[in-house]
C-alpha cells in the first residue's frame, strides 16, 4: 500500500500465474461473464462499483505466462 503524490491510496497485488488473455481482460467487471463454470459473474462487477463509489478505479494489468497485477486506486478524504 502506498500514497500516491495525489492524495490517493494506491494498493497493488500481484502473482505470476498463467496471466490473462487480453480476449478476456477487456470483459473483467461486465456482468455475468465468468470464466468459471458455477460463477454468476457479479462479484468482481460488484468491487468495480464499490471502487467507483468511492471515487476509486482498478485497473488490470497482465500477460500470458507472467502474471498479473492488480491497481486499485482510492482518493483519500480530507
Amino acid at each position: 500500500m502506498a500514497v500516491s503524490e495525489e492524495g490517493a491510496v494506491v494498493v497493488q497485488f500481484q502473482d505470476n500465474g498463467a496471466g490473462i488473455p487480453e480476449s478476456k481482460l477487456a470483459k473483467l467487471g461486465e456482468p455475468f461473464y465468468s470464466t468459471k463454470d458455477k460463477g454468476t459473474g457479479l462479484g468482481l462487477m460488484v468491487s468495480y462499483k464499490i471502487i467507483e463509489n468511492h471515487q476509486g478505479n482498478i485497473q488490470f494489468q497482465s500477460e500470458e505466462g507472467q502474471g498479473t497485477t492488480v491497481i486499485i486506486t482510492i482518493p483519500m478524504s480530507e
